[in-house]
């Protein structure tokens, strides 16, 4: 089934150049069927790309969803045009007595200083705060899940000796849940974090389940109060080259970078990178919109 967009939004022709099916607004006022209302609060700097990455991500279900992207006010984008983020995104202020299905919340390259010093860190909560009578269920991915951990529970990010960067194995644990429905054992999925949030006080907090962790990456899924809040803290909705990307873009600032774990073929730059991860985010994105969204919000979100 389709991901509804606005028309005219760049990532609608490349998810259809990739024969993702994507309709805008006219063909889906015709379809007698209510789609899945999902809010994405995209907090990453150059947000076409994520647009991209997490549209694709939400594309294999056989659910019809109805995408709104939502930014802080508080945060002036400078890797994002204003007339881009005119036209396709709105506010908290916006939205703020409408309900929703689904909520995601991106990372944010912002994870080097503590939450308090990020300037939408006030309106992030706010946001996270409103989420908890206005969306079924939210899904917070990397910095924001380290947000999440520290906003709800308490649980603070600490720095790592060395960026974690790669591809990592984790292993599920947990299988009767059904966020990690149909996974293998052991997958993998990319990371891109300077910080962490202690694994231990993760697994100490009564409130939060573990569903997936690495020995090199730490919990990977939590998941709270039955999926109203689940926590991711890689990145899952990653393309083949996005870790590509960052690497020769801090080679070419001078800045300190090893080259991505488990990537590269051989560990060569020059060659194309493994798309080892792929099939497991689609299950973790279908298995977020079809058990903890889907199946518990009713037909009348009013």
């Amino acid at each position: 089934m389709p991901i509804k967009t606005q028309s005219g939004l760049p990532a609608k022709e490349i998810l259809e150049n990739e024969n993702i099916f994507v309709m805008d607004e006219f063909r889906a006022m015709h379809q007698d069927i209510r789609p899945l209302k999902v809010l994405i609060l995209n907090n990453m700097p150059v947000k076409q790309d994520t647009e991209l990455q997490l549209l694709r991500a939400l594309s294999n279900t056989p659910l019809q969803v109805d995408v709104t992207f939502m930014n802080t006010k508080s945060h002036v984008s400078l890797n994002t045009s204003a007339s881009h983020l005119n036209k396709f995104y709105t506010t908290l202020d916006e939205i703020r007595d409408q309900k929703f299905d689904g909520m995601i919340i991106t990372g944010a390259p912002v994870e080097d200083i503590s939450f308090e010093e990020v300037d939408y860190w006030e309106e992030t909560c706010e946001i996270m705060d409103w989420a908890r009578t206005q969306v079924t269920s939210t899904l917070h991915i990397c910095w924001a899940a380290q947000a999440g951990f520290y906003h709800y529970y308490g649980i603070n990010k600490k720095k790592l000796s060395q960026k974690l960067f790669g591809v990592y194995e984790h292993r599920v644990a947990n299988r009767k849940i059904p966020l990690v429905r149909g996974f293998d054992d052991i997958f993998l999925a990319p990371h891109s974090r300077h910080t962490e949030t202690p694994a231990d006080e993760i697994h100490a907090c009564k409130d939060l389940t573990v569903l997936a962790e690495s020995v090199e990456a730490g919990v990977f899924l939590a998941i709270a109060e039955g999926g109203k809040k689940i926590f991711v803290t890689g990145h899952p909705e990653y393309d083949r080259y996005t870790l590509d990307k960052e690497y020769h873009r801090d080679l070419d600032r001078g800045l300190p970078i090893q080259l991505p774990y488990n990537y590269y073929p051989e560990d060569d730059p020059g060659k194309k990178p493994l798309l080892q991860w792929r099939s497991h985010s689609n299950n973790l994105y279908s298995n977020w919109l079809n058990y903890y969204v889907y199946q518990v919000t009713p037909y009348d979100l009013i």
